[in-house]
């Protein structure tokens, strides 16, 4: 039986979750849609709209995290708007700067004044944890069982951020592609076969290969300035050095040690060392969030890391940047023999004194289904995929729209968790501490001391004293 002929859903198992426990639909949309979003939006299966008649006539709000691209918060628009429409519900959606630094106390004033939106999709690593500890979020366990059972399990990092003892707090959106990304052709000039794994210091040591400041050519497209691509990039080295930010049950914080100054000292050098100067573009020093993002699009990068937010940008823009373009994952580390990448999801929150939950737990089932996600996933394409099993398999563009598809399935669904050679193990059990030290810039602004001549083992220990303050600010006294 092909996938189309079988029944979605059959009245028993509807009637069997109850209202607003509905395991969404979504396996049906198996064509191609190349239409724009607007024109071919599907159908709002018909037991989803009976299942919200309870609510119809009544209002929501929902705040989604800005993606970078128009076209795809524009998707996402589309089938919000379609949802509403088919169960005559009205749902304001508003975009929100996850990079600000003070989302999370903007919205935990929102909840505790009982005039936060109903639903919203943050990402996992960087935010559920800390909402969690503020005591802000419902219980979804009930809307991720029933979504199991419907599209098989949801993408393995989830399993670790959205859950705190047993129970589920945000419920998987969509899972979002983070890689590293090299010029080929600029390597293929320089004879140079590109390869899925580097170290850390093969890939400074090829960034500057490959430079050339007079045609514009500048290998190292990172900045340590305050953004989140330089935390990620930051954390990431020092996690594949063997340091960390916290105990494997993230309660204990454990920066300051050697391995932790051998990354920074690494790091340092590339941004201090007059050897590496020709591969560092013009102002990286001041570099904001986009500032990669435009500038691996102007061409002029050799390497960046990102999530695939500037891969998508390429491929549906037409940018000559996206057929040169050589993706693999994080590089090793003297304490790593494989990538720690996990990459990252979406998750659905419902927070406490939310006036709709019932509609907001039906919109969040539908928004995670193939006929909802793939319009927003050509749009953002790498950046918005599945986040769950079955939903892979539910529309050929997930399976074989891009090349980079494949490594991006393997990494949501791979086994975790990671382990280095000095015992951490990845993911690390979600810490509001550790989230409220990375959103605070701790790491980038240790960085910028190391990188103005302060010595990196005296930067290490007062990041560390920043740390503990923040640790306990978050309830977890050190």
């Amino acid at each position: 039986m092909s996938m189309k002929d079988k029944p979605l859903w059959s009245r028993r198992g509807v009637l069997g979750m109850g209202v607003g426990v509905l395991g969404a639909a979504g396996l049906a949309a198996c064509g191609d849609t190349s239409e724009s979003p607007s024109t071919a939006l599907p159908e709002v299966p018909k037991e989803l709209v009976d299942a919200a008649a309870a609510v119809k006539g009544t209002s929501m709000g929902v705040l989604s995290q800005k993606l970078y691209s128009a076209a795809a918060n524009e998707a996402l628009d589309n089938s919000i708007k379609k949802f509403a429409d088919s169960t005559g519900t009205k749902i304001g959606n508003n975009l929100i700067q996850a990079d600000a630094g003070d989302v999370v106390a903007k919205i935990d004033a929102e909840v505790k004044g009982g005039v936060a939106r109903d639903l919203a999709f943050m990402t996992d690593s960087r935010f559920i944890a800390q909402f969690h500890a503020l005591g802000d979020l419902e219980d979804v366990t009930d809307v991720v069982e029933a979504l199991t059972a419907k599209y098989g399990e949801p993408c393995a990092e989830a399993k670790n951020f959205c859950v705190f003892d047993g129970k589920w707090f945000a419920i998987p959106y969509h899972f979002i592609g983070i890689g590293s990304l090299l010029r080929k052709d600029w390597m293929q000039e320089k004879g140079i076969t590109a390869k899925d794994v580097y170290t850390w210091e093969e890939l400074r040591d090829l960034c500057l290969s490959i430079s050339d400041p007079a045609k514009r050519r500048f290998g190292w497209g990172m900045t340590v300035n305050r953004s989140g691509d330089g935390n990620g990039m930051i954390e990431a080295l020092i996690n594949s050095y063997g340091g960390a930010i916290t105990t494997n049950d993230g309660r204990k914080v454990t920066f300051d040690s050697p391995e932790t100054v051998q990354a920074v000292t690494f790091l340092g050098d590339i941004y201090t060392n007059p050897k590496f100067k020709p591969m560092l573009p013009p102002g990286v020093a001041s570099w904001t969030d986009t500032s990669n993002n435009e500038n691996w699009l102007a061409g002029i990068l050799g390497y960046t890391r990102n999530s695939f937010s500037i891969y998508a940008d390429s491929k549906t823009k037409k940018n000559p940047v996206y057929a040169n373009t050589h993706v693999f994952s994080d590089c090793i580390g003297p304490a790593t023999d494989k990538s720690l990448l996990l990459g990252q999801s979406q998750g659905f929150v419902v927070f406490k004194g939310a006036k709709n939950p019932t509609l907001a737990k039906l919109l969040a089932q539908y928004l995670i289904t193939a006929p909802a996600l793939v319009g927003v996933s050509k749009e953002a394409p790498g950046l918005v995929m599945p986040a769950w099993e079955k939903v892979w398999d539910a529309d050929p563009y997930f399976a074989s729209g891009d090349p980079a598809f494949p490594l991006l399935r393997n990494m949501s669904q791979q086994p975790l968790p990671l382990s280095t050679k000095n015992g951490l193990a990845f993911p690390q059990k979600p810490s509001a501490g550790q989230q409220a030290v990375v959103a605070a810039y701790v790491l980038t602004d240790m960085m910028q001391q190391v990188v103005q001549g302060t010595a990196p083992a005296q930067a290490v220990t007062a990041a560390h004293a920043k740390m503990v303050q923040i640790f306990a600010q978050q309830g977890l006294p050190q």
